[in-house]
């Protein structure tokens, strides 16, 4: 089974197509679970509601989760609610 630690370092190596810093820092992550079977379920956000690059993100999200060793399917679900907020953004990031 994968460890929460990986995945997210994985998410690391993902950034915002506007904002050249990586979705795990810039705060898109909202919720991560990862089952005993090796199904990883992500609930991110985007900067910007209207952003066209949501399918671009996606895609490159769950293919770079499923080569993870122990991970077996990743669906990521785009959600709108709490809102993104620079707020939610790391200390690294808003350096």
């Amino acid at each position: 089974m994968a460890a929460k630690e990986e995945v997210l370092e994985v998410l690391k190596t993902i950034n915002d197509p506007e904002i050249p810093v990586n979705i795990v820092d810039l705060g898109l992550i909202y919720d991560l679970n990862i089952t005993a079977d090796g199904e990883v379920a992500i609930n991110m956000t985007l900067t910007a509601v209207g952003c066209p690059m949501h399918a671009t993100i996606s895609t490159e999200i769950e293919e770079k989760v499923k080569s993870i060793s122990g991970v077996n399917n990743c669906k990521v679900t785009i959600v709108w609610d709490p809102p993104w907020t620079p707020a939610r953004m790391s200390q690294e990031a808003k350096l």
